[in-house]
């Protein structure tokens, strides 16, 4: 047992001593090869030390080393002969190299139970120079067999003196272009994930593209103009006096028009404030951005609006404002809204919401737009804060350089109530064709010296050359809105020409008396309608001058709504059975009014009707 744990010992250390003694050549060869260099160098620490390992072999009786490296230089060119001898050379070798070893190893197992131990490493060292001389006799016999070339010879022992890394196996190497198989399927997936990442990054810039395009149509947008903001009130010059600038040129391609999209769907989530503004005592501006950065989250027409929804006392409170800032501003949108001593919202923003807010927002409704496709040109009528509209449209054809008639008539009561004064100067001094005038209905005590009093027909006419040829967009309070309209259609205006836009307040109508609310509900069928809502499983009376909604309130049917004039159309109902009769419907396109969409808000009936609610 102990001769056997020994002899693995001994091969350990000679496996891992080994390398360095690897094809070694002694002195003795190297004079021979060397005999000029020999004979100048004087003998040192290190070749007395090999003279006595030498002397000490001799002494154990092992043969002498032979000279096997130079003759495998010569390789392939050695003669049949000389092949013979060198082969017989290597064998002799490589016995001689076994049997030092065996007797190295009987050396070292007689005395590992003694404490001999120098002479245990005399055996070690017999050991060595046996296994050094087999590995010798071994690389002469592989070299002569493989018949490799004199360089690679030379290589394999200069790589074995230094320690190196053995050159690869021919397995490794067998791949094409000299690398292995396993490099080559490393280059091939990192290649493969390189295409793959460039081909990702193409399809987004694409995607990228599109998307851009689409919200700015086929055009170049020409930059947008700065708008001011400002809560001084000034002297301006009468409305008539302008100073004409060169117009910019249209962008290339097509018209304004071609650069607007209307949304897709409509959006619903939270806005940020970021700023207010005081255009007026009464008005401010409050503009939203999107909470997470970038662009707003939707895109909208110049005239759309948005609906915000408030929690007020436990209840969610809805209320329309158009969106007065350009349609070709993406990083934020705004809206312009007066405090009114009766409006719940308007209070609320007012004396409440500040920056850094969120306010909960849907986006975009309306019908009441202009993008400069519909018209060669248009007249805008504003009264009041019903500007903000038709300041959205003016905002929007300025900045896309359209270079059609934009006239803008407005009337307010003074002139601390001018809305957008500073920037409507500003504009017209920039933009030839935009033309404003401006009245005050109270202007006494003021310093004004543009026109006063209420918007006429001489007025009208006299500041819109061929009116009755041009498109007209009315925004105000009902009342202001009724007089203009009939003032337009006496002036030649087409009704079809006339889009109307009811602005202010919304209001609602008180529940009616208990005793009107019995005489209603006693009422004959035959003289009383009923509108009977199938979701919610109701049923109200619905008298002649009573609207839909105005019924699902009188019994608890939630029906959502806002503007309560048919302008929003927040309050869209389908209509299952009956007929009704609706007073405006702006809200409301062909297709839904196929569907049996109703505005809730608007219609009315004298027969029993079922509405979805």
């Amino acid at each position: 047992m102990l001769r056997c744990r020994l002899l693995l010992l001994a091969c350990t250390l000679t496996a891992l001593g080994s390398r360095g003694l690897l094809a070694q050549v002694s002195p003795e060869e190297h004079a021979r090869h060397h005999p000029q260099q020999a004979a100048t160098t004087q003998p040192g620490a290190g070749q007395g030390m090999m003279e006595g390992m030498g002397e000490m072999m001799r002494g154990m009786g092992a043969p002498p080393r032979k000279e096997l490296y130079p003759s495998l230089m010569e390789l392939p060119e050695l003669s049949p002969e000389k092949r013979d001898e060198l082969q017989r050379t290597a064998h002799e070798q490589m016995k001689s190299g076994a049997d030092l070893m065996a007797q190295g190893l009987d050396r070292l197992v007689q005395t590992a139970p003694t404490t001999d131990f120098a002479m245990m490493q005399t055996a070690l060292v017999q050991v060595r120079e046996g296994l050094a001389q087999f590995d010798s006799g071994l690389a002469a016999h592989r070299a002569l067999a493989e018949g490799r070339s004199r360089q690679r010879v030379a290589l394999d022992w200069f790589k074995s003196q230094m320690n190196l890394t053995a050159p690869p196996s021919h397995m490794e190497r067998a791949g094409p272009l000299g690398l292995s198989w396993s490099h080559l399927f490393v280059m091939t997936l990192l290649i493969a994930f390189a295409l793959v990442m460039i081909a990702m990054y193409f399809f987004k810039m694409r995607r990228a593209s599109e998307l851009l395009q689409r919200l700015i149509g086929p055009a170049a947008p020409v930059p947008a103009v700065a708008l001011a903001r400002s809560s001084s009130i000034t002297a301006a010059p009468p409305p008539t006096s302008k100073v004409v600038a060169k117009q910019p040129a249209p962008a290339p391609g097509g018209t304004a028009a071609a650069q607007l999209e209307p949304a897709a769907t409509a959006w619903g989530g939270s806005l940020r404030v970021a700023n207010v503004f005081a255009e007026t005592p009464s008005v401010k501006t409050f503009r939203l951005v999107n909470p997470a950065g970038g662009s707003i989250p939707f895109t909208f027409l110049p005239g759309q609006f948005l609906t915000l929804a408030v929690a007020l006392a436990g209840k969610t409170v809805k209320r329309s404002y158009t969106m007065a800032s350009s349609a070709a501003q993406r990083d934020n949108v705004e809206i312009t809204v007066k405090r009114e001593d009766k409006g719940v919202v308007s209070r609320y923003l007012h004396d409440r919401v500040a920056a850094g807010d969120l306010l909960q927002i849907s986006a975009p409704s309306g019908y009441f737009t202009f993008t400069g496709a519909e018209a060669d040109s248009v007249v805008l009528v504003g009264g009041g804060v019903g500007i903000t509209p038709l300041m959205s449209i003016v905002r929007a054809l300025t900045d896309r350089g359209w270079n059609k008639d934009i006239y803008l008539l407005y009337a307010c009561r003074t002139t601390q109530d001018f809305v957008f004064r500073e920037e409507l100067e500003r504009l017209q001094r920039r933009h030839a064709n935009l033309h404003v005038v401006a009245t005050m209905t109270r202007a006494e005590g003021t310093v004004w010296m543009g026109a006063k009093g209420r918007l006429t027909r001489e007025l009208i006419v006299e500041s819109v050359p061929d009116i009755a040829k041009r498109r007209v967009h009315l925004c105000g309070p009902p009342p202001m809105m009724d007089a203009m309209r009939a003032i337009l259609l006496e002036a030649g205006v087409p009704g079809d020409q006339i889009k109307t836009e009811a602005f202010g307040p919304a209001e609602r109508k008180e529940i009616r008396q208990p005793a009107v609310q019995a005489k209603m509900v006693e009422a004959a069928p035959e003289t009383t309608a009923t509108v009977t809502f199938t979701i919610s499983a109701k049923a109200a009376p619905l008298p002649l001058e009573t609207t839909v909604l105005e019924a699902a309130e009188h019994v608890g049917v939630s029906i959502d709504n806002s503007c309560r004039a048919g302008t929003c159309g927040t309050c869209k109902v389908k209509l299952l059975k009956g007929s009704v009769t609706m007073a405006i419907e702006d809200a409301l396109t062909p297709e839904e009014k196929t569907r049996g969409i109703i505005l809730a808000c608007q219609a009315k009936s004298n027969r029993n009707i079922e509405v979805e609610a």
